[in-house]
């Protein structure tokens, strides 16, 4: 059996140094950089690698990548703080704040009483 040390979602970006300043701008830090090449972002829990793409991939409508958290004010908050558009969701399982990164991957905040 393989032993996975680490896992990662890869996202495209059309501007590495952009990407990286809005995904710390929501929260998540640089953990690496390869110069121009490839860069990863971090929370506690995930990790997202940049890669630079200068063709024009569109984000795929069919991944979302979420985050969890305590306390969805804190993160409207943040968002609005960073004229970050995000569209508010509650629904069953929680409140959800839907947003889209500067190349249009699907993101969101959720707040769930039951994690």
């Amino acid at each position: 059996m393989i032993n996975i040390k680490q896992s990662n979602v890869t996202v495209m970006a059309k501007d590495l140094n952009k990407s990286i300043a809005f995904y710390e701008s929501i929260g998540l830090k640089l953990k690496k950089r390869w110069g121009e090449h490839y860069a990863q972002v971090a929370s506690d829990d995930l990790i997202i690698g940049l890669h630079p793409s200068s063709d024009n991939r569109k984000a795929s409508s069919q991944i979302s990548i979420g985050f969890m958290i305590n306390d969805i004010k804190d993160a409207e908050t943040l968002l609005t703080k960073n004229n970050i558009k995000f569209k508010r969701g509650d629904g069953k399982a929680g409140i959800i704040l839907n947003f889209l990164d500067p190349d249009g991957t699907n993101l969101y905040f959720g707040q769930f009483d039951d994690l």
